[in-house]
């Protein structure tokens, strides 16, 4: 869908984050914003990040690696964009002063209600239970990438309970040394998650 998605929006970066920048759309008190790690190419003066409250969502290599190429069929080290989420991340920790909140994916589908809340108070945000639920079909927000890969959030009403974990020995052995490569940044930054259930004795 490369040429759909070229079309449908600004391709210069200033103006893209002008918009980010910008007026809240309908008004809204809160703009949510996902941002792709390795979207943020070099290129890109990253100065902007600082007028934003920032939040970084994890998962594992292994479960990342056996999802991408589900779409993509092959996936590397700068596809799964670990190294510049790590990177981001350490900028806004220098900026802050203190890590800015991790949150891992695993942990908001074990109990949404506990990782979200936990997500909303490093954020200062009120928690609302209307974050648990959404009808299911397709959003004017969703982008026109949504056919390609948001078929199960359409299917969606609410958070779905994890899939057992992706072991590294179920991976595809080309995809192995991209799981290696990718652990120590993702274990890096999960240091810091937020919003984990304890551990059953």
């Amino acid at each position: 869908m490369r040429a759909e998605v070229l079309a449908a929006q600004p391709t210069d970066w200033r103006r893209v984050v002008a918009a980010l920048l910008g007026p809240v759309p309908g008004g809204r008190a809160i703009f949510y914003q996902k941002h792709m790690a390795h979207h943020m190419s070099g290129e890109i003066d990253l100065a902007w990040m600082s007028r934003c409250r920032n939040a970084f969502l994890i998962r594992s290599p292994e479960e990342v690696l056996a999802s991408y190429v589900v779409r993509r069929g092959e996936a590397n080290l700068e596809d799964i964009g670990v190294v510049r989420q790590a990177e981001l991340f350490d900028r806004e920790a220098q900026r802050l002063g203190a890590p800015p909140p991790v949150i891992e994916a695993r942990d908001v589908l074990r109990d949404p209600r506990h990782g979200l809340g936990a997500l909303c108070a490093a954020l200062d945000i009120a928690f609302d239970e209307a974050m648990l639920a959404w009808p299911a079909g397709r959003r004017s927000s969703d982008g026109v990438w949504a056919p390609a890969w948001y078929d199960a959030v359409e299917r969606s009403t609410t958070f779905a309970a994890p899939r057992p974990p992706v072991a590294f020995d179920d991976l595809d052995p080309v995809l192995k040394p991209v799981a290696e490569a990718a652990r120590p940044y993702y274990d890096r930054l999960a240091k810091y998650r937020i919003g984990a259930l304890p551990r059953s004795p």
